[in-house]
C-alpha cells in the first residue's frame, strides 16, 4: 500500500499512513480477513499521540460469490459527486483486474451499505452467517469477559450456572480459538487463565459436563486398545464393540481401529449373531447395522480428504515457489496428503513421467523440511526425561548455551497443555522442571 497524507480526526494535523480503501479477494485471499479484524487504515499521529481507525470509503469485492459492496462513513463529510467519482475508481481497478470472461453484471450494481456494521454483516452473511448467529457469538464474547475478570470461584460458578445455554460447543471453541491466539502471540499468562477457566467450566456447566464425559470415555477406549497392543484380534476388538457402553465408546473404538473392522470382522460378528439368543440376536444385528453406517461414512470423509488432498498436489505441481506454496497450505497437509503425494508419485514412476516424479518428489522433500521440528524441542525432551531436581539441574548446567528463549518458550508451552490434561503426575513433573528451569536462567541471568 502507498503511503498518504490524511488528516489526523482528533487535532487535524497531517499524518502520514497505510490507507487502503480496495478490498479486493480477486486481487489479495487475505483481504476479507484483514478487513474483518479491523487491523487497517490505523493511524498513529506523532503530534497527539491519537491511534486508531480512519474513516474512509470502503470498496469490498468477492468474486467467487459475486459481491460488490461498497461503504461510505457519514462522518466524512464527501459531497456525493466526489464519493460516486472515488467510488467509480476504485470499481474501474476491480473491472481491470478481472479477464474478460468474468466480468459480468453484478460489478456494475455494486451494494451500498449505510455503516461498517452493516458491511461486515453483509460479508458474513454471504458466508451463510446470519445476524442472529453474529448476535449469539457477541453474547458469549461478552460472557467470556465476565466470566474471566470474575475471581472468586464461587461467583464464577454462580455466573455459568445462570448462562448455562449460552455455554456450548461454540462457546468452548471460542474459548480455544483465544487459547491458541494467546500463545501464539507470547502470552502465557492469558493463555494459562483461559485453561483454568476451561477446566473450571467442565464441572459447572450441562455441556462442560458432556465434552468430560465424552473425553474420557475416548481416553478409555484408546487406553483399551493401547493395552491389547500386538494382541489387538478380530475377536478381541468384536468383545470391546459389544461391550462398548455408550455410543462414545462405541465411535472411538470404530474411529481408532477402523482397519481392524474389515470382511471377516462382520464375519466373525454374523456368527456372534446366529449363535445368540432371540434377544442377544436382535441387539446384536442392530449393531452390525449400526457399525456398517459408521464405517461407511469414515471411509466417505477419508475419500473426501483424499479428493481434496489430489487437488491440493495438483495446484502445487503448478506453483513457482512451492516452499511458499507449502507453508500456506500446512494446515491441510496431513498424513493422508503425504499418502496421496507417495501414491502419484509411484504412479508417475510406473508411466515413466520422470518429470512429474521429481516433482512430486519435490514436494514429499519440502514437506519433511517444513516438518522437521526445531532443535529446542529434542533438547526439552531430553530435560523433561531427567528424573529428578538434581538431574535437571546437571543437565541445565551442562547445555546452559543452548536454553535459549526459544527452550523456555517450548517448556512453558508443554507445563500449559500438561497442566489442562487429566494427568496429574505428568503435569507435576512437567511443572516442577519449568520451575527449575525459570529458576536457573534468572540466577544465570543475575551474574552476566
Amino acid at each position: 500500500m502507498p503511503k498518504t497524507q490524511v488528516t489526523c480526526p482528533n487535532c487535524r494535523q497531517p499524518v502520514i499512513a497505510d490507507i487502503q480503501q480496495l478490498f479486493d479477494l480477486n486481487v489479495d485471499r487475505d483481504a476479507k480477513q484483514k478487513l474483518l479484524s479491523g487491523a487497517f487504515n490505523i493511524i498513529h499521529c506523532q503530534n497527539c499521540g491519537y491511534q486508531g481507525n480512519l474513516s474512509s470509503i470502503i470498496v469490498y469485492h468477492d468474486p467467487d460469490k459475486e459481491l460488490l459492496l461498497t461503504y461510505v462513513p457519514a462522518e466524512i463529510g464527501l459531497p456525493r459527486n466526489e464519493q460516486e467519482r472515488v467510488i467509480g475508481g476504485l470499481i474501474n481497478q476491480v473491472i481491470n483486474n478481472l479477464p474478460q470472461e468474468k466480468r459480468k453484471g453484478y460489478l456494475f450494481n455494486p451494494q451500498s451499505t449505510l455503516t461498517m456494521q452493516g458491511l461486515v454483516e453483509r460479508i458474513l452473511e454471504a458466508d451463510g452467517i446470519t445476524r442472529e448467529m453474529i448476535q449469539a457469538q457477541q453474547q458469549r464474547l461478552d460472557l467470556l469477559q465476565r466470566l474471566a475478570t470474575t475471581t472468586d470461584e464461587a461467583a464464577r460458578a454462580e455466573l455459568a450456572k445462570q448462562e448455562d445455554a449460552l455455554i456450548d460447543a461454540e462457546f468452548f471453541m471460542l474459548l480455544n480459538r483465544l487459547g491458541e491466539a494467546a500463545l501464539a502471540s507470547g502470552d502465557r499468562q492469558s493463555a494459562q487463565e483461559l485453561v483454568a477457566l476451561q477446566r473450571s467450566l467442565l464441572g459447572v456447566t450441562t455441556y462442560g459436563q458432556q465434552l468430560k464425559a465424552q473425553s474420557q470415555e475416548i481416553e478409555t477406549a484408546l487406553k483399551d486398545l493401547q493395552n491389547l497392543g500386538q494382541n489387538l484380534t478380530r475377536e478381541k476388538m468384536l468383545d470391546l464393540v459389544i461391550q462398548a457402553p455408550n455410543e462414545t465408546r462405541l465411535n472411538a473404538l470404530v474411529s481408532l481401529a477402523r482397519p481392524v473392522l474389515d470382511y471377516q470382522f462382520f464375519q466373525l460378528l454374523s456368527e456372534r449373531i446366529d449363535k445368540a439368543h432371540a434377544d442377544g440376536r436382535k441387539r446384536l444385528a442392530g449393531l452390525r447395522t449400526h457399525l456398517l453406517e459408521l464405517t461407511q461414512e469414515i471411509d466417505r470423509q477419508i475419500e473426501e480428504q483424499r479428493a481434496q488432498s489430489r487437488e491440493l498436489v495438483e495446484a502445487l505441481l503448478q506453483v513457482e515457489n512451492l516452499e511458499e506454496a507449502i507453508e500456506q497450505s500446512m494446515p491441510a497437509i496431513d498424513e493422508i496428503f503425504v499418502h496421496e503425494v507417495e501414491a502419484l508419485q509411484k504412479e508417475a514412476r510406473s508411466k515413466g513421467n520422470l518429470d512429474r516424479s521429481s516433482k512430486l518428489q519435490k514436494i514429499l522433500d519440502v514437506i519433511a523440511k517444513a516438518s522437521q521440528a526445531p532443535p529446542e524441542v529434542s533438547l526439552v525432551e531430553d530435560y523433561l526425561d531427567a528424573p529428578d531436581d538434581k538431574a535437571r539441574l546437571a543437565f541445565l548446567q551442562e547445555h546452559q548455551d543452548q536454553i535459549t528463549q526459544e527452550f523456555m518458550g517450548i517448556l512453558a508451552n508443554i507445563a500449559l497443555q500438561a497442566g489442562s490434561g487429566e494427568d496429574k503426575e505428568l503435569a507435576e513433573h512437567v511443572t516442577a522442571a519449568n520451575r527449575q528451569a525459570l529458576r536457573f536462567t534468572m540466577q544465570r541471568n543475575l551474574k552476566q
